[in-house]
């Protein structure tokens, strides 16, 4: 099952955080966009070469270091069919290295269109009688619950298929989050907290060997106190945590979220790896040049923050 290959990892490098790729072109170094816009043209190609190489440098940098890689999609289709090209790439490069791939694209839709979403990145698309084919192959993929069960069931199908894993919406780390999220319903429980039970259901037939499920949750670092309620409602899912570092979500933040084992949740940094080299607290340390390694000093300082938040925590 995926989940018990997401623990199993986190375990063995001692570190519960994911790396979120989501490039833009203006967070790639000079020298490695000169070389690709040279080749290829300030084009969407040339853009779009360029992430490649510097998501690549940025794998083979961490990936002894982390479990998982989170690409968001959109960072990707901004650059057109050459972006989904390099996120395939990406996702590739990643797999290969030993690293499972969270494809962060909040999808869904109705049914038959959830199940075409679903194929794309966790299933298999069907070519002729008897022929199929992975597309996208992420090992998990963040999903929008907002159309019910029907709109969710054909991933948690893939799941179940497939070994994948979900994580589904259900607090998230921006701002105006509580526009919808918070309402208060006649049964006096906030919208997050119904999803999260709902969470805690759809998930039970998809259980690792850890007690853990493969329909996971995204509960932003930026709301540690409503994390504390969502962790003991939903009692079995996994918790992607966005929001810590460029977002202003800390290490103490974040361990609400996990349960007294240590484990339960992954937190995600995207911006602030990605773009270390440029940060006040790698930039007097590491040249442009040397971004990958100042990327993976910011992974392992994450690492140690989070491992002595959680060890004060339990």
């Amino acid at each position: 099952m995926f989940i018990d290959k997401l623990i199993e990892s986190i375990k063995e490098k001692n570190n519960p955080t994911v790396v979120g790729l989501d490039p833009k072109i203006e967070y790639v170094p000079s020298f490695i966009k000169e070389k690709a816009f040279k080749e290829f043209g300030v084009t969407l190609k040339g853009a779009a070469q360029a992430i490649i190489q510097f998501n690549k440098q940025l794998v083979d940098a961490v990936y002894d270091q982390v479990p998982a890689v989170k690409p968001q999609l959109a960072y990707y289709e901004m650059y057109g069919i050459e972006g989904m090209i390099a996120f395939d790439e990406t996702c590739r490069y990643a797999r290969g290295k030993g690293l499972l791939v969270i494809a962060d694209g909040k999808r869904n839709d109705i049914g038959t269109t959830a199940e075409a979403y679903s194929r794309a990145f966790l299933g298999e698309t069907v070519l002729a009688d008897g022929i199929k084919q992975k597309a996208f192959d992420a090992d998990a993929l963040t999903v929008s619950p907002y159309l019910g069960i029907d709109g969710i069931k054909p991933f948690i199908d893939d799941c179940d298929k497939h070994e994948k894993g979900i994580f589904v919406l259900v607090k998230t780390s921006n701002k105006s989050s509580g526009q919808l999220q918070d309402l208060v319903t006649q049964d006096c429980r906030s919208i997050y907290e119904i999803m999260a039970s709902y969470v805690n259901e759809w998930g039970k037939n998809v259980r690792g060997q850890y007690g853990y499920s493969s329909v996971g949750a995204v509960v932003g670092a930026t709301y540690p106190n409503q994390a504390k309620l969502l962790r003991s409602i939903m009692k079995h899912a996994y918790i992607l945590v966005p929001g810590y570092g460029a977002q202003g979500g800390t290490a103490r933040d974040c361990v609400n979220n996990f349960n007294s084992d240590g484990l339960g949740a992954i937190v995600n940094a995207s911006r602030s790896i990605m773009c270390a080299y440029m940060s006040d607290n790698w930039k007097n340390l590491y040249s442009e040049d040397k971004f990958a390694e100042a990327a993976r000093a910011e992974v392992i300082r994450m690492k140690e923050d989070l491992n002595s938040a959680l060890a004060g925590y339990r």
